[in-house]
């Protein structure tokens, strides 16, 4: 049987940490899913290695399902259980070329929930932990895509990778990066479409608000609402590990 990998202490690269707190039933209205109903407690600090939900679509049917996938991508062409790359982001630039993430790119995209996620900021005496989430206070939905992996005994290890894209004017400030967020118009577009590549681009400028919370969330281990709170960073707090 597979074992989990443990997370990083810190995120190695963006989009390395998120919030997913909507309760299943929540996801299956918004999405329209159909089917079983993931089983997964809601999380303040999802890291690489830990099951997260997905929505699918289903080749066949045409039907949208809600799944628990891994993150952290792994190619169904992967030999090997142990030491096997599973990059957690796929950039939108190279996602459709890239040797790791074409085929998944191409056949098994996907929708990835999220409430917020964090991205850490360079200070005078280090990083400091931000989170950013959208003004409105609605969820939202990163680009995706996923894999299928057979190990040994016929075991299936379903994996999942973020779309990341250059930043916006606004995210710029944090980071160069950020997760491809899809407005709900083109949510259908990213699971359907032949080829949406239109869609990986910058979410606007208006979209997000940033706010500065606690290292705690620095360590996968800690999960729960106040990882959110913001906390501002004091002079005497900004040093320490650098998180990128």
């Amino acid at each position: 049987m597979m074992t989990a990998r443990r997370a990083p202490r810190y995120p190695p690269r963006m989009c390395g940490r998120y919030v997913q707190t909507m309760p299943a039933d929540a996801m299956r209205e918004l999405f329209r899913t159909t089917g079983p109903l993931p089983n997964l407690a809601p999380s303040w600090n999802v890291a690489p290695t830990q099951s997260a939900p997905v929505v699918r679509r289903h080749p066949d049917t045409g039907e949208r399902h809600l799944d628990p996938l891994r993150w952290g991508l792994r190619p169904r062409w992967a030999k090997a259980e142990k030491g096997a790359r599973e990059p957690i982001n796929a950039r939108a630039e190279t996602v459709a070329t890239n040797g790791m993430f074409r085929d998944a790119y191409a056949k098994r995209r996907c929708l990835v929930p999220a409430v917020a996620f964090y991205e850490w900021k360079a200070e005078p005496g280090g990083k400091w932990p931000m989170a950013i989430a959208p003004r409105s206070g609605e969820a939202m939905a990163f680009a995706g895509i996923w894999e299928s992996w057979r190990g040994e005994g016929d075991e299936i290890v379903r994996t999942f990778a973020i779309v990341t894209t250059e930043a916006n004017e606004s995210m710029r400030a944090v980071h160069d990066r950020m997760p491809v967020i899809l407005a709900p118009g083109d949510w259908a577009e990213w699971l359907e479409g032949d080829d949406p590549a239109a869609l990986m681009r910058p979410a606007p400028d208006d979209l997000l608000r940033f706010w500065p919370v606690g290292k705690a969330v620095n360590t996968p281990r800690n999960n729960g609402p106040e990882l959110l709170a913001e906390h501002a960073p004091a002079p005497a707090e900004s040093g320490g590990p650098n998180p990128a």
